[in-house]
């Protein structure tokens, strides 16, 4: 990484209602320009909330993953939104976001053992959830700020890296003792 790398966040703006759970933004994250030198990434991400009118019902903030991009580092939130009506009756373009979505689009595009992953938005989606179950079992803050619809609609999001990388097909997986793949 060079020392002229752009640092810049994005945010998956989620929330839950008795359907299920919403991305609020659409089809896409919420993504900053370059961060400012004297800036820092968290006052990054609540600017662009502000930006988009949901910075006053925030109930979890929570960075869940980084990478590279072309010339830039991505830092990558879930800001979980409150929600206390059906999500599209307050926020008309958003997406339901289902478990089953990995499934549906297909593994992520296969690299060889040595060469950096190459995460598709969903990828980096489906890792956020997946982050915000395992702040349910591992973080009292966390699991505090998620009332019973987002503990509901989080069980079926579990652990995925085991096995999201192995495109080959009829090759049995390795058998290791005691050893249990999620």
């Amino acid at each position: 990484m060079s020392l002229n790398t752009e640092v810049r966040v994005e945010i998956w703006p989620v929330s839950a209602d008795q359907v299920g759970l919403w991305l609020i933004s659409g089809h896409d994250a919420w993504r900053s320009d370059a961060i400012r030198q004297d800036s820092d990434p968290h006052s990054t991400v609540e600017a662009l909330l502000e930006e988009h009118g949901t910075s006053t019902d925030i109930k979890l903030l929570h960075s869940t993953s980084w990478r590279a991009e072309k010339t830039a580092v991505i830092l990558t939130y879930v800001a979980v939104i409150g929600c206390t009506h059906l999500a599209l009756d307050h926020w008309p373009n958003a997406k339901p976001i289902s478990p089953a979505l990995p499934e549906a689009v297909g593994k992520p595009i296969e690299v060889k053992a040595d060469e950096a992953p190459i995460p598709r938005y969903i990828d980096v989606l489906m890792h956020g959830l997946r982050h915000l179950q395992f702040l349910l079992q591992t973080d009292s803050s966390a699991r505090s700020a998620l009332c019973e619809k987002w503990r509901g609609h989080l069980t079926d999001f579990r652990p995925a890296l085991a096995g999201m990388y192995d495109h080959k097909h009829g090759e049995a997986p390795i058998d290791l003792p005691g050893a249990s793949v999620s």
